[in-house]
């Protein structure tokens, strides 16, 4: 090293370079220790180079002496310089040790700041970290949950990694799963007062929902109205829907009512973030489960005034049904399709055993008519949220019995009154208008146009059949009603209907009309015949109708009512009750009869009872019996004029008769002619016929030569009818003695005993 510094020092080119070689190397050699070294070399190389001169010299001596000369001066130069070099270095020595001193200080001080560098930074590093700590409890107080979680996500992950040597780090870390806690307890707070206030929400939510439908249901009758070919399609049919699809609506976000799910959304988030889900989806259906238990009361009143008991059961089951599904295709990882329909499923079977239990309390069918229109736009509501609605299809088919019953017994009842107060007469008509009404509410054809009908005027049929065609158009209305709206089984209403009507007419009416024939009033009975005659028409009319009104759903065909044969049948019974009141009067006036049979003169008149029978029988026919079908009046006088005929012969068939001379038989023929000129005043042949047995007879008993009755051929020809048994009868009790009058007394008392039964 020294000789490197000699070689520099002596190489200098000029003073300057050779000074600026000269004092690094002095300070370099007075810090490492070789300054010695260093003027021992310089002192060296001073002797080599006076050796050196000195040769020179000798050779040049002038050149010598004036070297050494220069080399004195140098030399002395060069002694001045070492003790300035020397100096120096003294002064350099003694800063350099300063300049150590300075240097340790300043060391010493870097270390101080470098320590307090690290000590601020790490105060900073703790002091962030206590931010973000604090930030996370102030994120909680602001109910911002999922911030404060990201930002203890942010503190535990990267923060406090930063300052893992420090104690604090160790009490963060602590503390992270209680805030974590803090945080999960807080957000589920949220949830349930989210979840409180949508149970609170749910009823109004599903009554928006039932408006809605309304709103659907009327937009899908205007447009049926337009285009009569949608009528065929229900609603939330594919075909309703498109035709819906311009009325855009949501029922959970409109200004009525707004479900945010927000909350929700945090809480499953940070549940998941937690790795909590599963508790989670549990604690949520668990809840759930609560509010429906809760949603669903003890109890439910069907005959309140305006059926607010039912309509907030069902509301409150939609708007909390409308929430799951909502829930569950919002979050399809907190509720499953089987979760919600389980909860579904409960609730429509705990409604169901509610209404059920509340029905035994409806006594009036409009009162369930209007339950049933809720009912169904419940299950068309939550049909259009694709829930499932067979088992409520299935209760309504419970209230259609309900209501067929209510409706039976409420018509049945009316009918019974109708006809137990009825007057049986024909029904008077005073007014047009009163005319035009029986009309448009009756089957009933009249025989003339309405032009030339004159008021006031009678109706053939009493006033209970247009009463009871009211009854039956309300009954069948009323029937129909029920299909309206939304019933999945059309086809039970229509069978249910014929069978209901049927029931009606053949047990509430035909029946109690029947009951009435045990009157003895004859005019009532017949009343009862006409009325059961336009009754059997009405049936017959109902039936196209029947068939017309049902639905596709039902089978073809025509409709055959049961009563339409009870009516036609009992008929028949109303009939032969007039024959038998006829023929009882019949035989009461036949009864009054007088005969003489032993007379001693001949009667010069008919007798009274043939008057008063032909009487009888013309006043009945133009009076009681005058409303009467033709063929029926034609009926009731063959089997009355048959009946007298029967019953006047068996006068002098009677055992009581012994003998009957030829004014008797006279007196007998004068009345069978005066009865045989009032048939032939009727303008019926037919009826005559009635009386060829009695006019024979009476021939026969007049015959001067009753052999012809034995002999076949005579007996055929002119006594054809004359009966085989009784002809020989009254022929042996046939005398032509005719007693004089002296024994009057004798013959009057045997003429009575036919009357009075007395025996000879």
């Amino acid at each position: 090293m020294t000789n490197i510094y000699l070689s520099q020092i002596v190489q200098a080119p000029s003073d300057n370079e050779y000074f600026n070689h000269l004092l690094p190397a002095i300070k370099d050699a007075s810090k490492g220790g070789q300054g010695q070294q260093l003027l021992q070399s310089l002192t060296q190389y001073s002797a080599n180079r006076e050796a050196e001169i000195e040769r020179i010299c000798n050779t040049n001596h002038q050149g010598f002496v004036s070297s050494v000369n220069q080399l004195l001066h140098v030399r002395d130069g060069t002694s001045g310089l070492t003790s300035e070099i020397l100096a120096l270095n003294q002064s350099i020595q003694s800063s350099t040790e300063k300049l150590a001193g300075q240097k340790k200080a300043l060391v010493d001080s870097r270390g101080v700041r470098q320590n307090i560098d690290e000590a601020t930074q790490a105060m900073r590093d703790c002091l962030e970290v206590l931010r973000l700590a604090n930030q996370v409890h102030d994120l909680l107080s602001r109910k911002s949950h999922y911030s404060a979680l990201r930002a203890l996500d942010e503190l535990q992950n990267v923060h406090l990694k930063e300052i893992t040597q420090y104690k604090i780090a160790e009490m963060i870390q602590k503390s992270v799963p209680a805030t974590k806690k803090l945080i999960a307890e807080a957000v589920m707070t949220d949830l349930n007062t989210w979840l409180f206030r949508i149970r609170e929400t749910s009823q109004f939510l599903g009554e928006v929902a039932f408006y809605h439908t309304e709103q659907r249901r009327t937009r899908q009758k205007d447009r049926a109205e337009a285009l009569p070919d949608l009528s065929n399609f229900k609603l939330n049919s594919a075909i309703e829907l498109v035709s819906d699809e311009t009325e855009e609506f949501d029922i959970l976000d409109n200004e009525d009512v707004q479900v945010d799910f927000t909350p929700l959304f945090e809480c499953l988030h940070i549940h998941n973030a937690l790795g909590q889900i599963d508790k989670f989806r549990a604690d949520y259906a668990a809840t759930r489960k609560q509010q429906k238990d809760l949603l669903m009361p003890s109890s439910v009143n069907l005959i309140d005034a305006e059926g607010a008991s039912l309509s907030e059961l069902l509301e409150g089951i939609a708007g909390f049904a409308i929430v799951e599904k909502a829930t569950m295709k919002k979050t399809p990882e907190l509720r499953s399709a089987i979760d919600v329909d389980e909860l579904w499923d409960a609730m429509c079977q705990t409604a169901i055993t509610l209404i059920s239990n509340a029905l035994h309390d409806v006594t009036n069918a409009e009162t369930l008519l209007k339950r049933k229109g809720v009912i169904a736009l419940f299950i068309q509501t939550m049909e259009s949220w694709n829930y499932p609605v067979a088992a409520l299809d299935a209760f309504l088919l419970k209230l259609f019995e309900k209501y067929a019953e209510l409706l039976k017994r409420r018509f049945g009842d009316d009918f019974q009154e109708i006809v137990s107060t009825d007057d049986y007469m024909p029904m008077p008509i005073t007014k047009i208008d009163e005319y035009d009404k029986v009309l448009s509410i009756s089957w009933y054809t009249p025989d003339k146009p309405r032009e030339e009908i004159r008021f006031p005027c009678v109706l053939p049929f009493s006033q209970m059949y247009p009463l009871c065609c009211i009854d039956i158009r309300n009954f069948l209305n009323q029937f129909y009603f029920f299909y309206d709206d939304h019933f999945q089984h059309p086809r039970i209403v229509d069978e249910t209907l014929k069978m209901s009507l049927d029931e009606l007419l053949s047990e509430s009416v035909c029946r109690l009309l029947v009951e009435r024939l045990n009157s003895q009033y004859l005019g009532q009975i017949v009343q009862i015949l006409i009325n059961l005659e336009y009754f059997e028409i009405a049936c017959y009319e109902l039936e196209p109708l029947l068939a017309a009104a049902r639905s596709t759903a039902s089978v073809g065909g025509s409709v055959s009512l049961g009563a339409t044969e009870e009516f036609r049948s009992n008929k028949k019974t109303a009939e032969k009750r007039i024959f038998e009141l006829v023929n009882s009067k019949i035989d009461d006036l036949i009864g009054t009869a007088e005969y003489d049979w032993m007379a001693p003169t001949l009667e010069k008149e008919p007798s009274n009872y043939m008057q008063t029978l032909t009487r009888y029988l013309s006043n009945i026919m133009n009076s009681v019996l005058l409303g009467l079908p033709t063929e029926i009046k034609e009926l009731i006088y063959f089997d009355a004029l048959s009946h007298a005929a029967t019953m006047i012969l068996s006068l002098p068939l009677s055992t009581e008769v012994r003998w009957i001379n030829p004014n008797g038989v006279a007196a007998l023929a004068k009345d069978v002619q005066y009865l045989t000129e009032f048939v032939d005043t009727l303008g019926n042949p037919i009826l005559r016929e009635n009386l060829d047995e009695l006019q024979q007879t009476v021939m026969l008993m007049q015959a001067e030569n009753s052999d012809d009755f034995y002999d076949i051929s005579t007996r055929n020809k002119k006594y054809g009818r004359v009966d085989a048994m009784n002809g020989p009868v009254l022929l042996e009790k046939i005398t032509h003695t005719v007693q004089s009058p002296a024994n009057q007394k004798t013959d009057k008392f045997q003429g009575l005993s036919s009357r009075f039964g007395m025996k000879a």
